[in-house]
């Protein structure tokens, strides 16, 4: 697999029937597993680099949520509860009995109510500028997150985003140019948040983390801040806390090799 110029052997990309959906995963190493659920931004391909890295202890295993990357979407509305679900049977589908759990930004709430549901399946978890922690969040996630925005702006603007898309691919390929406004991503922001804050928060039930629990955060988080983690870190029991001085939202790709020795310490 080439990435960022140098060809990484040992990534795999495999699909996968979870249910009726079709899903795209990445694999690599061998050792204790380790799920790996991305953000946002676009789908598993941001964390390739970490997973290289990881792979040298563990054995990654990194979908693209569903509707995100090149995973089939669900049908119909869904929430933070039918991505729980959603992991729950990826890794039933891949016959993972206990595994270590990774979660960034939106993935890092669904990663933390899956470790409240699922207590016995995960050994230790990640949470990396997670959301859930806290009602505060960045404004333009919550606009963009607004059903009131997408009634008004959202066939315009998926037109608009679609079309750039087509032009882009068209003018630079072979790169590939991801519509940043998902579907997937709209219905899981209008479900966690409205105009004034986020309103999927589990704060209160952080003291129900029985496993060991690592917080990653960047200290210039503009979307989720660092005092949500500072909170956190307090009310779980058996929790590290990390902040990268200078980083952003994004420390897992910021910093690689530094997040990266983190994580094995922490996992090991």
């Amino acid at each position: 697999m080439l990435l960022k110029g140098r060809t990484v052997k040992n990534i795999h990309s495999k699909q996968i029937k979870v249910g009726k959906l079709n899903i795209r995963y990445f694999t690599a190493g061998n050792g204790e597993p380790l799920v790996v659920i991305h953000g946002g931004g676009g789908g598993a391909e941001g964390w390739l680099e970490n997973v290289s890295e990881l792979s040298e202890r563990y054995r990654i295993y990194a979908p693209d949520l569903p509707g995100f990357g090149d995973s089939q979407p669900m049908d119909g509305d869904h929430g933070i509860s039918e991505f729980v679900q959603f992991v729950e049977d990826f890794t039933h589908s891949l016959g993972l009995k206990r595994f270590h759990l990774i979660g960034h930004s939106v993935g890092g709430g669904i990663a933390l109510r899956y470790a409240l549901k699922f207590p016995y399946k995960v050994g230790k978890l990640v949470l990396v500028s997670s959301m859930c922690l806290g009602k505060e969040i960045a404004l333009w996630v919550r606009v963009l997150s607004s059903s009131v925005f997408f009634r008004s702006l959202g066939v315009a603007a998926a037109a608009i985003l679609k079309a750039v898309k087509w032009l882009l691919n068209l003018v630079y390929a072979p790169f590939k140019f991801i519509n940043p406004l998902p579907r997937a991503k709209v219905d899981l922001g209008r479900g966690m948040t409205t105009l004034r804050e986020q309103t999927t928060v589990l704060a209160n039930r952080l003291s129900e983390l029985m496993m060991p629990t690592l917080l990653v955060w960047g200290a210039n988080d503009s979307i989720v801040p660092v005092s949500q983690a500072y909170a956190a870190a307090e009310l779980i029991p058996d929790c590290q806390l990390h902040v990268f001085e200078g980083c952003g939202h994004s420390v897992y790709r910021e910093k690689v090799e530094e997040f990266s020795h983190l994580l094995t310490e922490f996992l090991s």
